[in-house]
């Protein structure tokens, strides 16, 4: 049992439930002061009118090869830093300027086609309205973004964001309800500024080159597939204890791959279109088929001893494989090789091919999900 109270006079707990439900309400108020935001933007004239001059000061700062200064003190400077990163990330040139540094000093970050981003709930902070006669003064235009519509910063800015909350969330005056609010209006105009600039995936994957989003939209098969000289390989005819000993030599490719070298009795497999792929270390002949440990398995279990000795590759291959080729986005190999749909059991492995349909070796389900 727990029993604490807040200031000794507001809610006490009495069990674990109670504060489930607390952090619930919290939540749920956080939640509608977004929502009564989302419904200004729709419905009130002047919510949205400050919301589409804010959008076109930045386009127009960022077209002429300027920047979004964002600027703020205590909470607002926190959430004024996370409005930078998102910006960063989706294409839009931000830094983050904290008042107080901006009056010693660094103010030579604004530059004459930057526009500047203040963020204050009541509108008055004091280092904040000290700054803005120094930006005036560089004739930058700021968009303000806070509570109070009739604040000096409201007065003084060229745009306001209307982050109005009528309260905040919970028992404690701490901001929770207008810094959510600052902090998903700064997602909405940095997504607003990405579209409106026609900024991409590709440009997203760019922009986080280390991380797994960056991996999911820039990993290709070539990035991550074994090689044809270390990746098995046997012909059709080849006998049963050829595949397994290919298969013991080159165990990190999880099977062996069947080539058809008989140009008369090839099949051509059709592959996805693709862009220009290098044809290096690629074997010639066609990719009929692939044997895994798996097939290796259910026909020992099916055969009799004697039998054995006359199986060749082509009774065991699974024929016709799923294949991908050396530009495919590895994710999309991942999905391929997953795809419950399609069939009941993961595939182990693709073999990969060039544009002309050469094998140039093997993507495995285990390296690819080493990866994501």
């Amino acid at each position: 049992m727990i029993g604490y109270s807040l200031n000794n006079n507001d809610m006490k707990y009495t069990s674990k439930n109670d504060i489930l439900l607390d952090a619930s309400r919290v939540l749920m108020e956080e939640a509608r002061a977004i929502q009564a935001c989302a419904e200004r933007l729709q419905q009130h004239t002047e919510t949205r009118q400050g919301y589409e001059h804010a959008v076109e000061l930045i386009f127009k700062s960022l077209e002429a090869g300027g920047k979004v200064v964002v600027t703020g003190v205590g909470k607002s400077g926190k959430i004024g830093e996370k409005i930078v990163a998102t910006m960063l990330s989706t294409g839009t040139s931000a830094t983050f300027l904290h008042p107080v540094e901006a009056l010693h000093g660094d103010l030579g970050v604004i530059q004459v086609n930057d526009v500047v981003l203040a963020l204050s709930f009541s509108g008055n902070t004091e280092e904040l309205m000290a700054l803005l006669p120094s930006i005036k003064h560089r004739q930058v235009p700021i968009i303000g973004l806070g509570g109070n519509e009739k604040s000096k910063l409201a007065k003084e800015c060229q745009a306001w964001l209307d982050g109005h909350v009528d309260r905040e969330a919970g028992t404690v005056p701490a901001p929770t309800s207008s810094t959510t609010l600052a902090l998903a209006l700064g997602d909405a105009l940095a997504l607003s500024l990405a579209k409106l600039r026609s900024f991409s995936t590709d440009g997203f994957a760019l922009n986080h080159p280390g991380g797994s989003l960056g991996r999911r939209l820039l990993l290709k098969v070539s990035d991550t597939m074994i090689t044809t000289s270390v990746a098995g390989s046997v012909s059709p005819q080849a006998s049963l204890d050829l595949v397994i000993m290919e298969m013991t030599r080159h165990p990190k490719a999880s099977g062996v791959v069947v080539i058809d070298n008989d140009d008369e009795d090839m099949t051509m497999i059709p592959t996805p279109p693709c862009s220009t792929t290098s044809e290096d270390d690629s074997t010639d002949g066609q990719v009929v088929g692939v044997i895994t440990h798996g097939d290796i398995h259910r026909i020992l279990k099916s055969s009799d001893k004697d039998g054995i000795f006359n199986i060749r590759a082509a009774d065991i291959m699974t024929r016709n494989p799923i294949t991908c080729q050396s530009n495919t986005l590895a994710l999309d190999a991942l999905q391929l090789m997953t795809n419950k749909s399609l069939r009941e059991k993961s595939l182990p492995l693709l073999p990969v091919l060039t544009k002309s349909g050469r094998w140039q070796g093997v993507v495995t389900l285990k390296d690819l999900q080493e990866f994501f």
